[in-house]
Formats: structure tokens, sequence, C-alpha cells
């Protein structure tokens, strides 16, 4: 079994390319893929948008969820 970790986050921006950046709660600004994004079941996010990111254990974000 694959084990992810889950964390907070708030949308600073959506790219047309459907890829985002995001802030973690702990104040690191990161991209994430469109791909990720995808996975979420998101058409587009909006800068100010709280949700959740799912990373493996390398720390690749592999989607972006509704927050919990």
């Amino acid at each position: 079994m694959t084990k992810h970790v889950t964390e907070q986050a708030t949308v600073s921006a959506h790219h047309p390319d459907g890829s985002a950046t995001v802030l973690r709660d702990d104040g690191v600004l990161m991209d994430v893929s469109a791909e990720a994004v995808a996975e979420g079941g998101w058409r587009s996010l909006r800068a100010g948008q709280r949700v959740t990111l799912v990373r493996n254990t390398a720390g690749e974000v592999m989607g972006v969820l509704r927050p919990v």
C-alpha cells in the first residue's frame, strides 16, 4: 500500500494550462501540475480557495482535493 500525506493549502494562482500555484500552511509556495488538479475533479481553481494536497512519500503532489 502506498503511503500518502495530506496537508492544507491556499490557491495562490490558477494557470491557463490547468496547473496551479499553492501556498501550503507551513508557508511554502509550490507548483501543482494540471494532472494533480484534475485528479481532484476540479475544472478550475480560484485564488484564495482552500484545498487539501495529497502528496506521495517523495513529496510530489498527486491530487488536489476539497478541504477537510
